[in-house]
């Protein structure tokens, strides 16, 4: 389960700026989910539920997850289109030729103190 990493990652980045802004509590923190970044949100709440109730400054806060969608670009003809709808070839002209722009990302966005 590669969520319990990602959770005590986040949590150490989230207390590594509390110290730097001298942060007293956490209420929230705002993650982006990259819609085939491999992480189950479901996964993610639960041990961030369990990992956060050991850390003093983010014990009780809650974890919210905005999920960004995926999107590919094709080489051949430029344009982008939804990766899970269509995978890795391009719907406009059926090139393999193509790259993922956004959609695997784990990225923290805001942290809500006080």
């Amino acid at each position: 389960m590669h969520e319990l990493g990602i959770v005590f990652h986040i949590i150490d980045s989230v207390e590594r700026v509390g110290a730097d802004h001298g942060l007293e509590k956490v209420s929230a923190v705002v993650l982006e989910l990259g819609e085939v970044s491999g992480v189950i949100p479901r996964e993610l709440t639960s041990c961030w539920d369990w990992a956060a109730a050991r850390s003093e400054l983010v014990s009780g806060a809650e974890l919210k997850i905005e999920t960004l969608p995926a999107v590919t670009r094709c080489g051949c003809c430029g344009r982008d289109y939804p990766t899970t709808a269509h995978g890795r070839t391009c719907p406009h002209c059926q090139s393999g030729d193509t790259w993922l722009l956004t959609g695997n990302e784990v990225n923290i966005r805001e942290i809500e103190a006080y």
